[in-house]
């Protein structure tokens, strides 16, 4: 079956949308891009950019269709935010990579001097071949787009795995795929669980996932029966740290705001806010504020993508209330409306750790503010627990900022604003432990989706075999035992250590 017939087959879905590809026809996909990749020569930094190009080109040229669809499946988000976050969001990464790609291209020399004592190295980055990527809902065409535009600027064949959840956008960037790409470039397809799995079982030469923690450990257990490295882009409780000489009106403004954006369905968004103690009140009443002016804008309340995360929303709060929190309404009285799956935002305070809010990632228009007197207490806090892809802190960089950074793990980091370090083209994006493992944007994807391959050069006028090989003469074992009596003498005189007899 031909790649052709295999994408043609998968395409021909009935009213409902798309028709979920069976673990045969990914395979077939899949072998179909293999057997492209192992065909050719790498691709030239003119094929790449032409690829770049097509990818621009299948964003820009139907940006209104895409916001459309978007706007369609979440219910809520505007049609022009959509293009801001999934389209121009991405474009400069995009086109920083296009700018520079001829530079990293280039094959380096790490120490020039070594060539004039007879040994010449070469370090050249290659592509992998096959870069698998699951992309995830909340941010569906974005967060697909910009891991593709640094496995093609790799020089590798992609496969797209598009979220199932915004199936009316899916439908459409599979449809304009096919369009602007051969499938042995590029190629997407939608599905479910079964479809996931799948996909993640393929011997991939790379696979890139974005989402939830839970299912990342999924998507690394079936990457790891093929030895598949995986970059993991997952989320956490981001934290939010308010110092005493922040000023808590405007700072209570940018939370709240970044709380709502996406209806809180973004794993950048702050969700557990330390307030200092005598300022806590001050800061909830601020952020309901804003809170409310979002909410009664066009559009009302937030609007969740499913009935699934609607009921898991609002089963947190429910629980969270019924374990003693208390829940500030930015709207009083206006409840949880299952049929439109609109929430109004809320702030909690009066948290502890039996109740489940506090182990979830909310994911939803739900602010956690926790008062405390000292940057200890936060300390204590945060530290134990898994870290997140993301924290933030407001107010100076003063000595409990550094207290602060230096005790506790997270990805990125931004100061006095919400997300920014993660729109910095140049700069590494990605999380640790918990929160996920490598990182990519700019230089750094280009890096995730190649490999750094050493080359050496030897006029050297005897081998390195003749002196790990038998007989050893008596002179190189004196040399030996030389080095290392000289090794050990500089370590104990730095380390202060007395000498041995």
């Amino acid at each position: 079956m031909t790649t052709d017939s295999v994408t043609a087959d998968i395409g021909a879905a009935g009213s409902d949308g798309l028709s979920e590809p069976t673990a045969e026809q990914l395979r077939a996909l899949f072998d179909a891009q293999r057997e492209a990749f192992l065909s050719q020569e790498p691709p030239t930094v003119k094929q790449r950019r032409d690829r770049l190009d097509r990818l621009i080109l299948l964003l820009t040229e139907n940006a209104d269709a895409f916001g459309e669809a978007l706007h369609a499946d979440f219910g809520h988000r505007p049609s022009a935010v959509s293009k801001i976050a999934d389209i121009v969001g991405v474009l400069g990464d995009i086109r920083l990579t296009r700018a520079r790609l001829g530079a990293w291209m280039r094959p380096t020399t790490p120490v020039p001097g070594l060539g004039l004592l007879g040994v010449g190295s070469t370090v050249e980055r290659v592509p992998l071949g096959v870069v698998g990527i699951i992309g995830p809902w909340n941010f569906p065409l974005g967060l697909v787009v910009e891991p593709a535009a640094a496995a093609l600027a790799g020089g590798n064949n992609v496969m797209i795995k598009f979220s199932e959840v915004t199936n009316r956008t899916a439908e459409l960037f599979i449809a304009k795929v096919a369009e602007y790409f051969d499938p042995t470039e590029v190629t997407a397809v939608t599905g479910g669980p079964a479809v996931g799995s799948a996909f993640s079982a393929l011997p991939f030469d790379h696979l890139f996932f974005t989402g939830s923690p839970n299912v990342g450990a999924l998507v690394a257990e079936a990457a790891g029966r093929h030895l598949v490295p995986v970059t993991l882009e997952l989320g956490g409780k981001n934290p939010v740290v308010v110092d005493p000489a922040a000023d808590i009106e405007r700072t209570a403004d940018r939370i709240m705001t970044a709380r709502l954006m996406n209806g809180g369905q973004l794993c950048l968004c702050p969700e557990l806010v330390f307030v200092p103690k005598d300022k806590a009140t001050s800061f909830v009443d601020a952020a309901l504020r804003r809170a409310r002016t979002i909410a009664t804008s066009d559009g009302g309340p937030v609007s969740v993508v499913n009935d699934a995360n609607f009921r898991r929303l609002v089963a947190l709060l429910d629980d969270a209330r019924t374990k003693g929190a208390t829940v500030h309404e930015a709207l009083p009285g206006q409840e949880p409306d299952a049929a439109t799956r609109r929430i109004a935002p809320v702030i909690v305070t009066d948290f502890h750790d039996d109740m489940r809010i506090t182990g979830e990632e909310i994911f939803g228009p739900i602010l956690m503010v926790r008062p405390y007197r000292t940057i200890d207490e936060v300390v204590r806090h945060l530290a134990p627990r898994h870290s997140p892809l993301a924290a933030y802190w407001f107010g100076p960089r003063n000595q409990a900022f550094r207290t602060f950074t230096r005790r506790v793990r997270f990805g990125g980091m931004t100061v006095n604003d919400i997300a920014l370090h993660a729109s910095v083209p140049v700069l590494p994006f990605g999380g640790v432990g918990h929160s996920g493992s490598g990182t990519y944007h700019g230089r750094h994807g280009f890096d995730t989706f190649t490999h750094a391959r050493s080359t050496t050069v030897s006029r050297l006028p005897v081998s390195m075999g003749s002196f790990v090989t038998p007989p050893v003469s008596a002179r190189a074992s004196e040399l030996i035992d030389g080095m290392l009596a000289r090794a050990a003498k500089a370590a104990r005189r730095r380390s202060g250590r007395a000498t041995r007899s």
